[in-house]
């Protein structure tokens, strides 16, 4: 089998050339391209497969509005003004599925009753199919803007009063505005990041 490397082009799709927007043009974001940054997102690595990722994609008016108390004043503008705010959350009840999606082993005997290995793994995994997902949606030529500044316990209260999902992180979707962007902070070299040994 022959290598198969991305171009520069993709390259710079997804990581050198990306931005984290904070501004966003009035363009519409679809349920069908929504889909399909699931549908790409789904497919790379988690542990024994176990997919605990959750998404809910605040797309309408009324979903935004429910997100907002949560928000800190300085993710209030630019979540209202995205098209979409994707909850990035992790089912805690991953487990229960693993017999359809790992059936090499008895996988959800390893976690049910052991409260503390769910909720590591979920967030673990969960994170990684994060990180999945944006990749994801700027290769379908999205731009994201994930945010940190949100009270987890609003956004719990609002969106999974059950319980099983927690939020993780949010995301901002939708068409950036060049135009807003400030310049480009510095990245750690490989020498500050990393050791070989």
């Amino acid at each position: 089998m022959s290598e198969r490397i991305l171009n520069d082009d993709g390259l710079d799709l997804l990581f050198r050339e990306a931005r984290t927007h904070k501004g966003w043009q009035d363009r519409e974001v679809s349920d069908v391209l929504l889909q399909a940054i699931y549908d790409l997102a789904k497919w790379p690595p988690t542990s024994a497969n176990c997919q605990p990722m959750r998404v809910v994609f605040a797309k309408s008016q009324d979903a935004k509005e429910k997100l907002r108390p949560a928000l800190m004043p300085g993710n209030v503008d630019k979540t209202m003004a995205a098209p979409v705010c994707a909850i990035v959350a992790h089912d805690l009840e991953f487990h229960e599925k693993l017999p359809e999606l790992f059936s090499q082993a008895d996988a959800r005997s390893w976690f049910a009753g052991k409260p503390d290995a769910i909720q590591e793994n979920a967030f673990r995994n969960g994170s990684l199919q994060g990180g999945y997902f944006m990749l994801a949606a700027r290769s379908l030529g999205l731009d994201v803007g994930p945010m940190s500044g949100f009270d987890k316990d609003k956004v719990n209260q609002a969106f999974f009063p059950e319980g099983k999902w927690q939020v993780n992180f949010l995301c901002n979707l939708g068409y950036g505005d060049p135009a807003k962007l400030p310049p480009r902070d510095k990245r750690l070299s490989f020498e500050e990041a990393c050791e070989i040994q």
